[in-house]
């Protein structure tokens, strides 16, 4: 059976608006899409071969919108059009569900909709209105799904450098009698963050892996945390420092990997505790979402 090739894709907001793709070592980039509007999340359904990003927009335009294509950029298509989501960010992939998360910024909302963009639902809203959208601590940045466990994780980021951050947690489908306003499930597991931003989770290890900007030393950083900490006691491990205004991260469990872009456009890698740091791309552009796959070449098995 042929072995699967690992590529990352990777956005970039400014100028073109960009999707490319690379290999972990940094070679062979290539653009595969252009003329995004500050996209900002990226995820791979390997299965079907597609990929999937959002696409912010203007914020008070309330344009922000979801699109697919083809792993080399063909069929592209938006499958969730402006005004649906307020302000899209970062993006889940749920397989086995097969389900799309997303965190929506100026909409204070987390959201999924099926792979072709339909059933769209609001799984939690955290406030509505342009008064409370004024309000940064309820702006929902980072989405992960732990389907197995049952939850929904996700990040609110709050103001700039403000440590007013939080990593939440309920479960994935609203509570019968609940609803995405006043659910009664939400824990909060982390507070006091400078600005947490993409989360990942390594379910085999039961890990939380998450960006941070902000300041120094607990910002601009790369962090874990136990996902089963009672509570959220337990303090988080910072993994990587230095990160100029950090934003994606993406994880290879079985490579002991992990990548990370920042927005001074440089990826990076790193083993899942941090070390051996380096950096694979520099001086990319404003880079945003970050995904790794594995593609498989036609004849093995996905």
């Amino acid at each position: 059976m042929a072995q699967p090739q690992e590529m990352l894709f990777v956005l970039e907001a400014s100028d073109a608006g960009r999707l490319f793709s690379v290999h972990p070592d940094g070679s062979d980039k290539m653009v595969i899409v252009t003329g995004c509007r500050l996209p900002d999340g990226v995820v791979v359904d390997v299965e079907a071969g597609h990929v999937y990003w959002t696409n912010m927009g203007i914020p008070s335009a309330n344009d922000g919108l979801i699109e697919r294509a083809n792993l080399d950029g063909s069929n592209r298509v938006t499958i969730v059009p402006g005004g649906v989501s307020f302000t899209p960010k970062q993006l889940h992939f749920e397989a086995v569900g097969r389900k799309l998360y997303w965190g929506d910024r100026e909409g204070m909302r987390v959201m999924r909709c099926d792979l072709d963009g339909s059933n769209v639902e609001t799984l939690v809203q955290t406030g509505q209105g342009d008064d409370d959208r004024r309000d940064q601590t309820r702006w929902c940045v980072g989405v992960a799904v732990d389907p197995a466990g049952g939850h929904l994780y996700w990040t609110q980021k709050g103001p700039s450098d403000a440590g007013l951050g939080k990593i939440l947690r309920a479960g994935i489908d609203v509570p019968a009698g609940d609803t995405p306003v006043d659910r009664s499930d939400i824990e909060v597991l982390f507070k006091g963050l400078p600005e947490p931003i993409d989360l990942e989770l390594d379910l085999a290890a039961r890990m939380l892996y998450w960006t941070d900007r902000g300041d120094p030393p607990r910002g601009n950083t790369v962090n874990r945390a136990p996902i089963d900490a009672t509570n959220g006691r337990t303090e988080p491990e910072i993994l990587l420092t230095h990160l100029m205004e950090g934003i994606g991260i993406a994880l290879d469990p079985g490579g002991d990997r992990m990548f990370v872009t920042d927005l001074g456009g440089t990826v990076y890698t790193s083993a899942l505790d941090g070390s051996n740091p380096r950096e694979i791309l520099v001086a990319q552009g404003n880079l945003t979402g970050i995904a790794y796959a594995e593609l498989h070449t036609r004849g093995s098995q996905a």
